[in-house]
């Protein structure tokens, strides 16, 4: 990727001058603005642990933005560029995140300084016991009080072995699993959250395709069939929400942008294969279905409908944002682009869904699973044969007294009841679909506000105040 200028702000920087913004337009108290807008407290962490028989000292952070509502939520990633701006400004916009979409969570963040392709899988376990312990001893991580997930460089292995360590430290604590969310689903987690990011940027993008108004800001006609697509970083969430719009939706992905080069494909790339590919250790310029070039720093300015940005933050920024030719831009990643490279962005006309609320999926269903487990249930338990049963006499009645006739598959499918993974989606879509309404409520109310990230911004600040209003701070 291409680097930003020296006059380009930083990622904590950024966050805050967008919050400013948003906050210029309200009638609140600049002092209840200001506690909003800080973080409460940062922990760095040093320890040691003995690994290749000498000690390695790690750093890591855990940043508490705001406990409004608690339990705090966050990510927990492994980069060797890990910082305290980083983490505090990722804390931040998981407040606003959490408040934009109603998951009754304040927002956290944290990160281990290292890089995990230098070690292996037990040296990392190892390591990941140790920064579970130190954060346990602090309430870093804790089910009512500070519960992380995963993040860049960390997944549900990770997670497995922080909530492993901490059932060790807590063994008494009945709901000691809900210390972490992003598990495998065998050991408490829950169905769809490997994919809940990307899948809740498939829904955002499919409701921005219902509202008329705001295509007609974009230039874009009809719905997401046949919209070609650049995509920035083909991890988690930029493989599952290629995945899924294309094989979905129909939408033709031309351009990926990884570390290691960029692939194009005019009439569309085959996401499973590219990232199969990537899988199997084959360098990326090996891939067939694609043409293949180094690492280009324009190849996020490729012309496109949809630019999904789904990587790391300042990836648009004030020297490439005025060669970005796409039509709309939705902000899979966390910060992609810069306070400057915005404003640059909105006065040429480019629509941007943002961060907060468009990869709002992961934090989402990750409180599904927090339910679930604080709950010892899972979803559908219950209710699904009840379900099923009263499907099957409907069915009955209508075929007996109204002399249809329905097809086998069609009979299947409707008395079949819900599944965990059925729930979880249908949770996801209706989150998306009310935090996408609730911002166009709000731009509608306010339209001093002028753009989704703004209007964003705003709604999320406006349901901190109250709650801090009400509790008589």
């Amino acid at each position: 990727m291409s680097k930003s200028s020296a006059n380009e702000l930083n990622f904590r920087a950024s966050v805050d001058l967008m919050f400013n913004r948003a906050a210029s337009f309200m009638d609140i108290s600049p002092k209840l603005i200001e506690k909003i807008r800080v973080c409460n407290a940062t922990y760095i962490v040093r320890f040691g642990v003995k690994l290749r028989g000498d000690i390695h000292t790690f750093t890591g952070y855990r940043s508490v933005h705001s406990e409004h509502l608690e339990p705090v939520k966050g990510g927990i990633r492994y980069s060797p560029h890990v910082n305290q701006d980083e983490v505090e400004a990722l804390a931040a916009l998981m407040t606003y995140k959490t408040a934009l979409v109603h998951v009754p969570f304040g927002g956290s963040k944290g990160g281990l300084c290292l890089s995990p392709k230098d070690w292996n899988e037990e040296e990392l376990e190892r390591i990941t016991r140790r920064f579970t312990f130190e954060l346990s001893r602090r309430d870093l991580i804790h089910p009512s009080l500070n519960v992380p997930a995963p993040d860049m460089g960390t997944g549900e292995r990770e997670m497995a072995w922080m909530m492993d360590e901490y059932r060790r430290l807590h063994n008494t604590d009945i709901n000691n699993i809900a210390c972490v969310t992003g598990k495998p689903v065998h050991l408490g987690g829950i169905y769809g959250r490997v994919e809940a990011t990307g899948r809740g940027v498939q829904y955002a993008l499919r409701e921005f395709f219902r509202h008329e108004d705001d295509k007609k800001k974009a230039g874009l006609k009809g719905d997401l069939d046949g919209k070609t697509v650049v995509v920035q970083g083909l991890g988690n969430v930029g493989y599952h929400t290629a995945k899924f719009i294309s094989e979905e939706d129909g939408a033709k992905i031309i351009t990926v942008i990884e570390r290691d080069g960029v692939v194009r494909n005019k009439k569309g790339i085959d996401i499973e294969a590219l990232k199969q590919h990537m899988l199997s250790g084959e360098p990326l310029s090996a891939f067939s279905g694609g043409e293949f070039s180094e690492s280009d720093p324009a190849a996020i300015c490729d012309p496109c409908d949809i630019l999904i940005p789904a990587a790391l933050e300042g990836v648009i920024h004030m020297d490439n944002a005025h060669s970005i030719k796409t039509k709309l831009i939705i902000e899979a990643a966390n910060g992609p682009v810069t306070a400057k490279a915005d404003k640059i962005l909105r006065d040429k006309g480019v629509f941007i869904i943002p961060d907060m609320y468009a990869n709002a999926g992961g934090v989402t269903v990750s409180y599904f699973e927090w339910v679930k487990n604080i709950g010892h249930i899972r979803f559908g338990r219950l209710q699904r044969r009840n379900e099923e049963a009263k499907n099957r006499s409907l069915i009955q009645a209508l075929e007996e007294q109204g002399n249809l006739n329905f097809t086998k598959n069609f009979k299947e499918d409707f008395i079949e009841g819900a599944l965990e993974i059925d729930l979880v989606r249908a949770g996801l879509d209706d989150t998306m679909r009310a935090g996408y309404k609730a911002i166009k409520l709000t731009l509608e109310e306010n339209p001093q506000l002028e753009d989704m990230r703004t209007a964003a911004f705003y709604k999320a600040i406006s349901d901190i105040a109250l709650h801090y209003q009400s509790i008589g701070l």
